[in-house]
């Protein structure tokens, strides 16, 4: 907290105000306070670790006040023996960097991306050749949960592959809604899902939430015919993206 306070730029003086002699670079502990609402006194001993534990508020107020980045706060909150607040919503972008990746991947590796909606956002060549592209009009076309609910999961897995991806992907839903509880968009989709299909139901009374992230799959290629993959998904906190890696076996 000192040192992101003694870098920030200091309020522009006023050219009608008197002129005032800074003596230290950056802000001022009362200028940091005020800006979060907070006692001077208090925030003096929060810098100097002499303060009773802060509450999730005053820490909210605290990286605001000092401008701290997402990291930067996360980081305070767990200085604090909190946890970081969760996110509102994933990131919208994919960053670039991720994005070269699954081109350099295309003629190798199937890699796709997606949100923590559960909405792919990218895929490469080989993936899209392997798993097909979003077709139709609905709202879902993009979400793993209902693609898993469609022909294509038949297609793709085979009864057994589709019945055991069908009960994975209901748990991976009630992960989402717990983690965005007040996302209309997946609470939407429960409600199709819930009119729509009775294994969705039957699946979603068992009350389970997994963390499979590693296995391996039998996918049918559409010129290649049965192929088995070791698929690893990777998960960018930050942005709450999941990167998922079908590496050929064999």
């Amino acid at each position: 907290m000192r040192q992101q306070r003694a870098t920030m730029a200091p309020p522009a003086q006023s050219a009608h105000g008197p002129a005032s002699r800074r003596r230290v670079p950056g802000l001022r502990r009362q200028e940091v306070a005020e800006a979060a609402a907070i006692s001077v006194e208090y925030y003096t001993r929060l810098e100097q670790g002499r303060a009773p534990r802060p509450s999730r508020e005053i820490l909210t107020a605290l990286a605001g006040a000092l401008g701290f980045t997402a990291p930067e706060r996360d980081h305070l909150f767990r200085l604090a023996g909190e946890l970081p607040p969760e996110p509102l919503a994933p990131d919208c972008e994919v960053r670039p960097g991720l994005l070269q990746l699954l081109r350099n991947l295309d003629d190798t590796v199937p890699v796709t991306v997606h949100d923590g909606r559960l909405d792919v956002m990218a895929r490469n060549a080989a993936a899209a050749e392997l798993l097909g592209t979003e077709s139709g009009r609905s709202r879902y076309r993009r979400n793993i949960v209902h693609h898993g609910f469609s022909v294509t999961a038949l297609r793709v897995l085979g009864e057994e592959g589709a019945d055991r991806y069908a009960r994975w992907a209901t748990a991976e839903l009630r992960s989402a809604m717990g983690r965005y509880p007040d996302d209309e968009y997946l609470r939407s989709l429960f409600a199709e899902l819930s009119a729509t299909s009775a294994i969705f139901r039957s699946y979603w009374e068992r009350g389970e939430v997994m963390a499979d992230r590693s296995g391996v799959k039998r996918l049918h290629h559409p010129t290649r015919g049965w192929l088995v993959f070791q698929s690893e998904m990777l998960h960018d906190p930050e942005r709450d993206h999941w990167i998922v890696i079908y590496s050929p076996s064999g």
